[in-house]
């Protein structure tokens, strides 16, 4: 008798959800903003939401969109959205979640879906409850207006290019990525410190609950890189973070950036865990 299943949730069953979401709501953070946002319906969503049930009961998540992302997902979990995933093919342009499930997911895909264009298998996250106390807020930093998205996007892009090694402004023309930078903008989670027209250092708020809220897309323009800029800049956007928005403030950085770990270590963060992201 088969006592487990794998199946799209139902929008009706928004409740449950959440109560598998608020389990981890640092690691969740970005998915369980999302659905606060937009319900289960998958067109506002962005993609699917799986569910693993027991016994008819949900127990595991995974969302299905432009990212793989499992969610509070154990070993028979993360093998049964590998199994589904497989069978319909890749649609994602990446793997992201905490390392262990997400290393599960891509040791089962790997062989049909490999190679990836890169994998970070250990991205250390970071949390702070607290504003710092040792480094001053930048009191340049400030909210992006709706009326300046020609001023930070030609920033976003820099950051994501650099970051991901692509540029966002592939494939649809950046038509997803700007709206998503839009978003942002509009819901007042868009930080930077704008000297003459142009972005000098940036962060966004990319996600927020009621129970945590997750930083990203920190960058500082090349040219004034080493001047203390991201530290300030930081304890900014953490006072508007801590005070404004949830109780949690986290991120997830690269093992190999030694120079941002120090930053955000400066400012407060501490590593709790590890995320892994793999890359197509």
């Amino acid at each position: 008798m088969t006592t487990t299943s794998t199946r799209v949730v139902d929008p009706g069953e928004l409740d449950d959800v959440l109560a598998i979401l608020h389990r981890e709501p640092v690691n969740n953070a970005f998915i369980a903003s999302r659905v606060h946002a937009a319900g289960l319906d998958a067109v506002r969503l962005g993609g699917e939401m799986w569910g693993w049930y027991q016994r008819g009961r949900l127990s595991a998540l995974c969302y299905a969109g432009a990212n793989l992302v499992p969610l509070c997902a154990g070993p028979e979990a993360v093998r049964a959205f590998a199994e589904r995933a497989r069978r319909q093919g890749r649609r994602c342009s990446s793997i992201v979640g905490p390392a262990g499930p997400t290393s599960g997911l891509w040791s089962y895909l790997e062989p049909h879906w490999g190679p990836a264009r890169d994998v970070r298998a250990h991205q250390p996250l970071m949390v702070t409850r607290e504003v710092p106390h040792d480094v001053a807020p930048d009191p340049l930093v400030r909210r992006i207006r709706k009326d300046e998205m020609d001023v930070v996007l030609p920033a976003c892009v820099a950051m994501f290019t650099e970051e991901v090694g692509v540029s966002p402004l592939a494939g649809d023309g950046g038509l997803v990525y700007q709206s998503r930078v839009a978003e942002l903008v509009g819901a007042g989670r868009s930080f930077a410190r704008v000297e003459d027209g142009e972005i000098v250092f940036k962060a966004e708020i990319g996600a927020a609950t009621p129970h945590a809220c997750q930083i990203q897309g920190v960058w500082v323009t090349p040219k004034r890189r080493g001047q203390g800029l991201s530290e300030t800049g930081m304890a900014a956007v953490l006072r508007y973070a801590l005070q404004e928005v949830a109780p949690v403030a986290s991120l997830y950085v690269n093992d190999f950036n030694e120079a941002a770990r120090a930053t955000y270590r400066r400012v407060g963060f501490r590593e709790v865990g590890a995320f892994m992201s793999v890359l197509f």
